[in-house]
């Protein structure tokens, strides 16, 4: 399994352009790239890919994996075609698009698990920590930029992750509800096609927010 501690980021920029191309090779051609990639890239890893319009960065789709099930660049392939064609809250991306979508990769990893979930809340680190909330058949996942591009707290964080696995916000105040937390690096296009930066979660959130964390 991959840790994101051995990730540079000619790693982070290999992933995003990875999965530029894998999204433009299956939406023009129908299927997806050959790909050759550094060793380590090939160890187990979690992945979201997150599709935003460009300039105003809204979102355009957004899947991935929360557990390590797959090598890290299948993952990130798999999630980027998912992330274009199967999100059930947009119609697919069609090729006309591409110009104007900025991609972005988020690696997931270090989940710890805490039950009843408001064990959690003392744990979680705005701009560094994402959750995962899990009750009987339902479960949910927000992303760590999540809280930081709505200016939450870690209780509004946690109360939005229910919501998200279609619970009520306390939820997390249940006996029976679980809470996992993890950590990720995000890495974004500046513009479609352009230079990778990876995200300081936690600047943009003083920035933004106008308070620390």
């Amino acid at each position: 399994m991959i840790s994101l501690e051995e990730l540079t980021h000619e790693d982070g920029e290999f992933l995003v352009r990875l999965a530029r191309r894998t999204v433009e090779e299956y939406l023009t051609k129908g299927r997806m790239p050959a790909v050759e990639a550094p060793e380590k890239l090939m160890k187990r890893g979690a992945a979201f890919v997150t599709l935003l319009t460009y300039p105003d960065r809204e979102l355009r789709g957004c899947i991935g994996y929360v557990e390590p099930v797959k090598p890290l660049v299948q993952t990130v392939m798999e999630v980027a075609v998912a992330a274009a064609t199967q999100d059930p809250r947009f119609p697919p991306v069609r090729p006309e698009e591409l110009d104007s979508l900025v991609v972005e990769v988020s690696v997931l990893a270090d989940h710890t698990p805490y039950k009843p979930a408001f064990k959690a809340l003392p744990h979680i680190k705005i701009g560094e920590t994402g959750i995962i909330i899990r009750r009987g058949p339902f479960s949910g996942v927000l992303l760590p930029e999540v809280p930081v591009e709505y200016c939450w707290d870690p209780e509004t964080f946690i109360a939005e992750t229910c919501v998200k696995a279609g619970l009520p916000p306390n939820c997390w105040l249940y006996e029976d509800t679980e809470a996992v937390l993890y950590r990720g690096r995000t890495w974004t296009e500046v513009e479609p096609r352009g230079p990778v930066v990876e995200r300081d979660l936690k600047k943009e959130y003083e920035e933004r927010c106008g308070r620390a964390v």
